[in-house]
């Protein structure tokens, strides 16, 4: 008899369960998918975006995301023109270049990274280059299509530089380095936070920073971009995209060597110790709230004018930036 009630039992048991055909998630909604491109590949400045996907803050705000490794600002405005990312980390000051020139002009900034350019012109010490005026004669190697030489007239007009004696050499992202240590050129035009890896990639020689922010220093360095078919046609997913990637951020600036770690996981060939100094030495430099005011971005735009950089009058701060979305004081 007992066996039998038992039975009874697990038989209105199993039917009980079985009368709910869906999972208890059914309600939620398909998670938005977007890709998303690095600023330069898989580097310090960049792991807030692992973080961001390791810790569930893009699951949490119900987007699934791609990370693709970005190969510096013309290259990603490419594709996101193409339609192929829907958002990017990119050089907000060298988009702004662009977009003033009449190219790529249906992108936003809708998150500020870095409240400063960190552009610079780094050497190694004992090297011709020891100052901005020895550039005259020596080669500068650069990232393809980055904010670098967009930037580059304007702060050797600062600078006392003649431009026209500068021999450019352009190469992808991960060879700059190598060809720093190797002779190939005399100095880089790179970002400051890159410093440390550089050095490590040298041998442990140690580098002389020449920034750009001497001269520039009203200018924003890398922020969030999307397209305007995003920011205006849905601009909930930029928001939520937003929120999501800036709580990388946060996290990525308390814990950069859990955050360099976490990029070396989803990246094996990433450089945990190179990634630990970018994180901090981008840190004074950065706000995790991703603020953006909109008098310094017309002062920006003003400064790129008075430089030379984009013609009078060819860009808004409007026309830079989705104030609708970007985080405000």
């Amino acid at each position: 008899m007992k066996r039998i009630l038992a039975t009874v039992v697990v038989v209105a048991l199993l039917i009980s369960g079985c009368g709910d055909d869906e999972p208890p998630d059914s309600d939620k909604p398909a998670a938005d998918q977007v890709t998303y491109l690095t600023a330069f590949g898989a580097v310090g400045r960049d792991a807030f975006a692992w973080v961001a996907q390791e810790k569930g803050y893009f699951r949490d705000a119900g987007i699934d995301v791609t990370i693709q490794l970005g190969a510096a600002t013309g290259e990603n405005l490419k594709v996101l023109a193409a339609g192929k990312a829907q958002f990017a980390n990119l050089d907000l000051t060298g988009t702004w270049i662009l977009a003033g020139k009449g190219q790529y002009r249906d992108v936003r900034a809708i998150a500020a990274i870095h409240q400063q350019t960190l552009v610079s012109i780094i050497s190694l010490e004992g090297s011709a280059v020891a100052k901005p005026k020895d550039l005259e004669g020596h080669k500068l190697g650069a990232a393809t299509g980055s904010v670098n030489q967009l930037l580059f007239p304007g702060y050797a007009k600062l600078a006392g530089v003649d431009e026209s004696k500068v021999q450019w050499v352009n190469a992808p992202p991960p060879q700059l380095p190598a060809l720093l240590a190797g002779g190939q050129v005399d100095a880089l035009s790179t970002f400051l936070i890159g410093a440390k890896g550089l050095e490590k990639a040298a041998g442990g020689k140690k580098t002389v920073v020449m920034p750009y922010s001497t001269y520039l220093p009203e200018l924003y360095g890398n922020g969030l971009i999307a397209p305007v078919s995003i920011t205006q046609g849905d601009p909930d997913l930029a928001g939520r995209f937003r929120d999501a990637a800036l709580k990388g951020l946060a996290y990525t600036i308390e814990h950069p060597q859990e955050a360099a770690e976490i990029m070396k996981k989803a990246q094996p060939a990433a450089d945990v110790t190179a990634a630990v100094g970018e994180i901090t030495l981008m840190t004074p430099y950065v706000k995790t709230s991703g603020l953006i005011e909109k008098d310094r971005v017309a002062g920006a735009i003003a400064t790129l004018e008075k430089n030379g950089l984009i013609p009078p009058g060819s860009l808004t701060p409007d026309a830079a930036v989705d104030f609708a979305l970007a985080p405000s004081s």
